[in-house]
């Protein structure tokens, strides 16, 4: 599904982030992404979403060659981005008025695409409902808590049906109950679909509960990829079991023999 080759990065003449970096990730995989700060995690995001330009080296997505934001990517960031003059049912239905516009695959003309209004209706309400907001969706998002903003900005991602979740440090903003009931929001979601996604974060049990596999990333050039097989994704009950804190222990371990400094538990 995700396939980056030989990627090379840096911002202007600063320290290059990526070097022949490669990895590749199966369709239908849940991964997590872990490192120090500015190590490069949203970087890599942003360079799979086609928001950021490789210097050298291939990322494909879906067989194709990532040179643009490509439509069938879903990305959620921390900041949920949301219209504050839009109600929350607007706010979802905004990536389908823009699909409208510009048509299905971004490129080219939609005049010949009759849009379907009650299809349209049906996915909004489906999300709305299956994210727990539906009874909110006549608000604005400055009268939601931050987690139920969260979930709009989820619920407006999910509603184009994305074949690629792409999420940036998702719930970092949440307080850990919230945070926690998020997570088995999207474990759920994971199981139910089988979507393929990727998901940043700076939370070590955030990356075990999320990712079947987790790489992580240090603060120097990063050449060689490492890639933890994690069989206890989606196990939020065993989250104080001795298997998933010495999980936790073992990758803090990692990250501190691999970080020079900016670590942030």
């Amino acid at each position: 599904m995700i396939d980056v080759k030989d990627l090379l990065f840096h911002y202007g003449d600063g320290i290059e982030l990526f070097g022949a970096f490669s990895f590749h990730v199966n369709r239908g995989e849940a991964w997590t992404v872990i490192g120090p700060s500015g190590c490069g995690k949203s970087t890599l995001l942003l360079l799979i979403a086609g928001l950021n330009r490789p210097k050298g080296g291939k990322v494909t997505v879906g067989g194709e060659h990532i040179t643009r934001a490509r439509p069938s990517t879903g990305l959620v960031l921390q900041d949920h981005g949301l219209l504050p003059w839009a109600t929350i049912e607007e706010n979802t239905r905004l990536g389908l008025e823009v699909r409208k516009f510009y048509g299905p695959d971004g490129k080219h003309s939609p005049a010949d695409v009759q849009p379907d209004e009650k299809e349209d209706n049906r996915r909004v309400n489906h999300w709305l409902t299956w994210l727990g907001i539906d009874n909110l969706k006549k608000m604005y998002p400055s009268q939601l808590s931050r987690g139920q903003r969260q979930r709009a900005a989820i619920a407006r991602t999910l509603v184009l049906q994305p074949d690629l979740l792409l999420m940036d440090e998702p719930f970092s903003a949440l307080d850990a109950p919230i945070r926690e009931e998020l997570q088995k929001v999207m474990n759920g979601f994971h199981l139910e679909s089988g979507l393929t996604s990727l998901t940043v974060t700076h939370d070590i049990e955030e990356a075990v509960v999320l990712g079947e596999k987790i790489l992580v990333l240090h603060d120097r050039c990063n050449r060689e990829p490492m890639i933890i097989d994690n069989h206890l994704s989606g196990k939020t009950d065993k989250r104080k079991s001795p298997e998933f804190i010495d999980r936790c222990g073992q990758l803090k371990d990692i990250l501190g023999s691999r970080r020079s400094d900016g670590w942030e538990d």
